[in-house]
Order: structure tokens, then sequence, then C-alpha cells
């Protein structure tokens, strides 16, 4: 463009530059497009963009050229640092329309070498500050360079300056996400999920084969396994990582509510729905969501549920359209859902749904060998700052921790370890730091000598029913036997079976 742009192809050609620019994700192609766009805006032969150094020497450095050797570059930086010097001191554009008459600039030796005729200097701000310059100059024609190219040439530096603050600030937020997300694996992976049992073994096993996949998982559990650590590892393990992760205690709202969360409403759906208001599937659309004891959910809501894992859509409260979801759905219970569906309390097609992959997390007590090394693990989390003195523990004290029955499991666990850590008065934490209740006299069978196998057994079923206070399921899982033998060896030693509790 070697005359004056008239306003069509000035605004033509200041578009095109525009959309080039907004179509630049990263700051090295932002800064490609700026040269090759003032090399276009004034018809420069050659061209280069310096912006502010991060550290070193010089104050500035050449990020993206065109048409200039190694040689040509090292030449002519004496000469290019003088014009940004002056451009930055002024904050105005440079012009030189024949260099070698030019007082300025005449006797610099890269004009003499390299037979520049012409120089083109504008800075590059963004808002007060200067953040670098635009440097382009001729070696075959004088004038190039006119003063009626100066506001085409300064629409494209206001532009470039904008992008490149765009692209930069993109950049970082890029590098901030992935810094994030390393955290979120660090805390939320599979480093978080202590054990080597064989029981914990087999679970990880079962993760590895899952993570890369979008199966529904049913995570079964009692309460304090760390179903939802597991639920976060499954999604920060895999390949949805960098989408949401949402999480919903099912039954901690009334119906009205819980559907509102996990469906979203429209305006007026129902008294103090003001505003429209997208609902957990939707704010997860990419991720996972988890649904924490899902066995909760009324029969209603597992009717809608059931409805968007067929479907792969969400109506809000009080809508007609539709939207369409793409979430992996991970839920957790601590109340076997057959158990549930045998009793009439739960769909089983959802079931099915739902328990695409099963994953049973293992009560502490099934997993005594892993006690001591979760206890230390806690300890390392908890003894910071005036109680990193705490370091270990003393060996009455492990031998406390083994002893226990864990009923809250690895949460009653972690808030042990931690309130040890407080009360601690030296550097091991001892038994009387744990503070644990003194252990019942039903954990040991009452076992007389003579008694034959079935006997042994039917007074284990007693004790751990009377120890689980009549729950069925939980007694079943604790003696690690289906609720269906369960049901009958009480059938068969006519013991009525004990209602479950609420």
């Amino acid at each position: 463009m070697t005359s004056t742009p008239n306003p069509h192809n000035a605004l033509e050609a200041l578009s095109e530059i525009a959309a080039a620019l907004n179509s630049a994700r990263d700051a090295e192609r932002v800064l490609d497009v700026v040269v090759d766009a003032a090399l276009e805006a004034l018809g420069a032969e050659r061209g280069f963009v310096l912006l502010e150094a991060e550290g070193g020497d010089e104050p500035f450095e050449i990020r993206a050229s065109r048409n200039f050797t190694g040689d040509d570059l090292a030449g002519v930086r004496p000469l290019s640092t003088s014009v940004v010097q002056e451009v930055l001191r002024t904050g105005e554009p440079v012009l030189v329309y024949e260099a070698e008459q030019d007082e300025r600039y005449g006797g610099v030796e890269s004009v003499v070498l390299q037979q520049i005729k012409s120089i083109a200097c504008v800075p590059l701000r963004l808002r007060a500050r200067q953040i670098g310059a635009i440097y382009l100059d001729a070696v075959k024609a004088r004038g190039r360079f006119t003063r009626e190219h100066l506001p085409f040439l300064r629409a494209v530096a206001d532009q470039a300056a904008i992008a490149i603050e765009s692209a930069r600030r993109e950049a970082a937020l890029r590098e901030e996400n992935r810094r994030l997300l390393s955290e979120a694996r660090d805390k939320h992976g599979f480093t978080e999920i202590v054990g080597t049992s064989p029981a914990m073994e087999g679970l990880f096993e079962t993760l590895r084969r899952v993570i890369d996949t979008d199966a529904t998982v049913l995570i079964e559990g009692e309460t304090g396994t760390g179903k939802e650590l597991v639920a976060r590892a499954l999604h920060y393990e895999g390949p949805r990582a960098k989408q949401p992760f949402v999480a919903l205690f099912c039954g901690s709202l009334p119906d009205e509510l819980l559907e509102s969360e996990l469906f979203g409403h429209k305006k007026g759906a129902f008294t103090g729905a003001a505003t429209d208001k997208k609902g957990l599937f939707e704010a997860a659309d990419g991720g996972t969501i988890f649904l924490d004891e899902v066995g909760d959910l009324s029969p209603k809501l597992q009717t809608a549920l059931l409805r968007v894992l067929q479907t792969g859509e969400v109506r809000r409260v009080g809508d007609t359209a539709t939207r369409r979801v793409d979430v992996r759905v991970v839920s957790a219970t601590n109340q076997p859902l057959a158990d549930l569906v045998e009793e009439n309390r739960f769909r089983e097609d959802l079931m099915y749904r739902l328990n695409t992959i099963r994953v049973e997390l293992p009560p502490l007590r099934q997993r005594r060998t892993d006690v001591a090394l979760l206890a230390h693990h806690f300890l390392d989390r908890y003894a910071v700052g005036p109680r990193e003195r705490v370091e270990g523990f003393s060996a009455d004290a492990l031998d406390a921790l083994k002893r226990h029955r864990w009923p809250g499991n690895v949460r009653e666990l972690e808030g042990t370890v931690e309130r040890a850590v407080v009360m601690a008065r030296s550097s091991v934490v001892t038994a009387e730091d744990l503070r644990l209740p003194d252990a019942p006299a039903s954990d040991a069978l009452n076992l007389s000598p003579g008694m034959t196998m079935k006997e042994v057994e039917r007074l284990a079923v007693e004790q751990t029913l009377d120890a689980c206070d009549g729950n069925v399921s939980a007694t079943a899982r604790t003696l690690g036997v289906s609720r269906r033998w369960l049901q009958y060896r009480l059938k068969e030693w006519n013991e009525p079976e004990p209602a479950e509790a609420a």
C-alpha cells in the first residue's frame, strides 16, 4: 500500500486486520499478524515488532520480523533502538522520508550499510502504558512513508496492542488453569485414596479400567468410606478433568428444591422463582455430576433422572423447552440399590442405568492393614505450622488405632487424628491423645467350648446384628455376606427380620 488508503479501503483493511487479530489465540500468532498487517498497510519492505523484554539487559526484544536475515537484524538493532527510544520518549510516531539525509539518523552505520531509505516507527500503547513499537523500513524507495499514513497506522497499532494484551491474558489464564488442574489432580486424584490392602488394590484396578470411559459409575459403601473422594478421582484423572465437577447430596433438600437444583427452573415457575436458573446438570455440561445418596431420591425424581440418562436432555421446572447436556453421572449410596429395588423403594430400570460400573468401597474394619497407613497420611496433613513438632504415633497409639472398630470409617479416623494432633503434648501421639472409646464387649464372640460351627455362625450373626442396631444391610456388609443369605439364615432360625432403621 504505497499510496494513502482512501476511507473505504482503509475501513475494509482495518476490518480484515481486526478479524485476523481476533482469530489469533496466542501472542506469537498475534505478533505475526501485526507485522504482516503493518507491511501491507504501508507497503513497507521489512519490519518487526518490539515488546518489553522479560528480564535481560535490553528493555525491549524483537519478537516477530519479516524479510530480515539474522545479520540484518543485528545490524539494524542500534538504529531501531534509537528510533524506538525516540518514539517512547515522545509517545509519537517517527517518520523518516530520506534516511541518508536525516540529521538524526543519516550517520548511523545501519542506514549506510543496509542502504535504508525510509523508516516508520509507531508506538504500541495500551491505555497510558507503552508496551512496545512497530518498526518498518524500506531499502528501495525514498519517501515511502508519509504523514497521511499515520492515522491508519495508529489504528493498526491500537488494535495490535489490545490483541497482544488479550493474548497475554489468555495465555496467563491457560497457565493458571493448568496449574489449578494440576493442583486439583494432586488433591483429588488417586494419590489421595490411600490403601494397600487387597480390597483397595481391587478398587484401584477397577478405577483404572473405567477412568477413560463415559460409563455411569455407582459407588456403594458405608458413610465415611470416601465415596466422593473416588468420584472426584474418576473426574480429575479422566478426560473430563478440565470441565466442571458438580456434587449434590440428594438427601438434603425437599423434592421441589431438589428438582430445581438438578434441572433448573423458569422464571415464575413457583413462588420465589424470580429469574431463570440453570440446574446442576447444565452447570456440569461437558464434565461430571456426582449424586451422593442417590437412593434417597423420591419416585418422581427417580423418573426425571432416568429420563435424563436415557435422552441426554433436561427440562427446567416450568419450561417446555429441552436442553441437551453431555454429562458423566457418578452416583453413590450407603444402601445397596439392589436391596432398595427389592423393597420397592427404587426403580429397577434406573438402578441398571446407574449401575453400568459398580464400585464397592470396603469399610475400614475390613481393611485394618490400611489403618496405620491412613493415620500417618492424616498426620502429615494436620501436623503443620505450630503442630509440626508432632512426628508420629507411639506403639500403644497404633495398637489402639488397629483395634478400634471405626464405625465412622475413614472419616472418623481422619477426625481422630486431627484431634490427637491438637491434643498431643509431645512429638508423638499417644493412645491417651486419641481419646478413643473403650471397645464394647460385643466386639468379641462369647464362644463356649464344644460349640458347633453352626452355633458359632448364628452367634456371629446375632451379635453383629445387635451391633448394627438391627440393620440387615449393614450386618450383611459387615459379615461379608449377601443380604439374601442373611435373610435365609434368619428365617431358618425362625427369627423375624428386624425393620430397617429410617
